[in-house]
């Protein structure tokens, strides 16, 4: 078995990270503490997985990381941006805590999307 890597991957492992960050608030305060452990030991285990998938990286595929980071970031942002429009037009006020979790999903899927189209172009 062949275990490709790509900094591509790299950065949605991390986005994926960041959002399981994202989410610990939001279990915190509605007291969810089995599952807020469950996403604790899967943060762990992931985070494992990136620094493992990292060092495999080649010099020139860790020279790419920085801007599709800084890609995600953009994602993140545009995401928090919409969710936080959707909900203050559609629903209820919701807690600072789901705004910050959908805001980071909706981030993470707009940065996966636009990595397919991105390699489908190459």
């Amino acid at each position: 078995m062949e275990f490709k890597t790509s900094p591509e991957r790299l950065s949605i492992m991390l986005g994926l990270l960041v959002l399981m960050l994202a989410t610990l608030p939001r279990y915190l305060a509605g007291g969810h503490d089995s599952h807020l452990n469950l996403i604790l030991l899967a943060l762990v285990a992931i985070a494992a997985v990136c620094a493992f998938h990292f060092r495999l990286l080649s010099s020139e595929a860790r020279e790419h990381l920085p801007a599709l980071m800084q890609r995600f970031g953009v994602c993140l942002g545009v995401g928090l941006v919409v969710m936080g429009i959707w909900h203050s037009l559609f629903s209820d006020w919701i807690s600072w805590q789901v705004l910050m979790s959908h805001g980071a999903t909706l981030g993470l899927l707009i940065h996966v999307l636009w990595l397919r189209r991105y390699s489908a172009s190459r």
